[in-house]
């Protein structure tokens, strides 16, 4: 097995990095407040990097058959989460994933639920599309963050909440949903016909035994209704690169997301 650098920080002032922004100005700052972290970059990456930078020429690309099926070993192998190539759609972040999902399957003025704390672009997505933000509260027991799973039906039936942008693993707070809550999430979803979105892309950063389950690993049925975000960039700390993918394995879901990504020229 390789031996990794993780020990040494390379200096980041002055490279106009959004993590040390503030630092730059006052050096008393810790920049600690975003996914981005301060190790080297792997040798492989690197590597891939300076290969293509010897093309010469950096024109418009397409996704290649070995990108596409690495993507496919590396959710199987990794995450037991098997699903065909034509589900797999490229895009270049997560975050604009969820705007464009905001957009293909609700109207201005529906509501779109969130649990909170969360990602602050989960709400912002939401509320500059002109949606209804629903904030369904996590309850914080003995230092973990739970679901209120009788406040979550309410809130879904209530308010007639058509997407629910999921986060799994939860970002800020860490926690890695079991098998058996993501399947009273998606049955919830199933009884009151909300699409959900999971963001996965913390999915290969679990720790002390945890271990991440992709939500169409659940139930087949949950396939129906679900779009799966991730990428490498948390992984590999690579996100400056912009590489994001969604699996959507209902094909009307992925046509009309793939309308709207088209529309939005992502």
């Amino acid at each position: 097995m390789r031996n990794y650098n993780f020990e040494t920080a390379p200096n980041r002032l002055g490279q106009h990095t959004y993590k040390w922004k503030e630092a730059e100005i006052d050096r008393e700052v810790l920049a600690a407040w975003i996914a981005d972290m301060d190790f080297e970059v792997l040798p492989e990456v690197r590597q891939t990097v300076h290969d293509y930078a010897e093309q010469l020429v950096y024109g418009y690309t397409y996704a290649s058959d070995s990108l596409i099926q690495s993507v496919l070993d590396w959710e199987k192998e990794e995450h037991g989460y098997v699903f065909e190539k034509d589900a797999l759609v490229f895009i270049e972040g997560v975050v604009p994933a969820i705007s464009i999902a905001i957009q293909a399957f609700t109207q201005e003025g529906d509501a779109v639920l969130i649990n909170t704390p969360v990602y602050p672009p989960f709400a912002r997505s939401i509320e500059l599309n002109n949606r209804k933000l629903i904030t369904n509260s996590l309850i914080e027991e003995d230092g973990l963050y739970q679901i209120d799973f009788e406040q979550l039906e309410k809130d879904l039936a209530e308010h007639d909440v058509k997407v629910y942008v999921f986060c799994n693993p939860h970002n800020p707070g860490g926690r890695v949903w079991e098998k058996e809550i993501l399947e009273k999430i998606g049955r919830l979803c199933q009884q009151h016909g909300v699409i959900l979105v999971s963001d996965e892309i913390h999915q290969d950063l679990t720790f002390f035994g945890n271990k991440h389950c992709s939500f169409n690993t659940v139930s087949p049925d949950f396939k129906d209704f679900t779009l799966i975000l991730s990428s490498a960039t948390k992984t590999f700390n690579i996100a400056g690169t912009k590489n994001s993918y969604v699996v959507i394995e209902n094909p009307k879901l992925r046509k009309k997301f793939q309308q709207r990504q088209l529309a939005n020229n992502h």
